[in-house]
């Protein structure tokens, strides 16, 4: 097959990171708890001392086959080493700008702040326990919100038993917290 036909650029696109990639806001540090730092860390290294080697390995014994053009290991070994790459980059760049902030070492521990869950109830009564985590390590339905997150935002620098106004494009909701907790205490 010409290569006329293939639709993959021999470049890497740095900024098209799909879903993984949630751009910071400018002039903001990316703000991460130990265990997400340690978790980024972790992946950087699995993927530099274990897949990678692996695919090279994949991909060198399948272009020692000969022809590479219809060769489904090769082309798939190729594209898989494009990936880890860019997730290496990735990684690599967060974790250089990254601030690891320890939230067990907060002293005002009544009041919200980075790392802290934090329990909400809102205008319907519904009851809600959230983490206020870093950008890379939100996963909202295990109830762990980035920073910059609208609740999160509306959270930060309250106390308990503090009622505050969360806006959304659904309109304004009022959000009564219950507790605030920390790692540790």
């Amino acid at each position: 097959m010409s290569k006329a036909f293939v639709k993959e650029s021999d470049h890497d696109d740095d900024e098209d990171l799909g879903a993984e990639s949630v751009p910071l806001p400018a002039g903001t540090k990316n703000y991460m708890t130990t265990e997400g730092y340690k978790r980024l860390r972790a992946e950087l290294a699995h993927l530099m001392n274990d897949e990678r080697p692996s695919v090279v390995q994949v991909v060198s014994w399948a272009a020692s086959n000969g022809d590479r053009s219809e060769n489904g290991d090769y082309l798939y070994g190729k594209k898989r080493l494009r990936e880890i790459d860019r997730r290496m980059r990735f990684l690599t760049k967060r974790l250089e700008i990254a601030e690891v902030v320890d939230p067990a070492a907060q002293p005002n521990k009544d009041q919200v702040f980075f790392g802290a869950t934090v329990e909400y109830s809102d205008k319907k009564g519904e009851t809600f326990r959230v983490t206020i985590v870093g950008v890379d390590e939100a996963e909202p339905l295990q109830g762990r919100i980035s920073w910059i997150s609208p609740v999160a935002r509306a959270l930060l620098k309250a106390r308990e038993g503090d009622t505050v106004t969360l806006r959304t494009p659904a309109g304004v909701d009022e959000l009564d917290i219950l507790e605030v907790i920390y790692p540790g205490s």
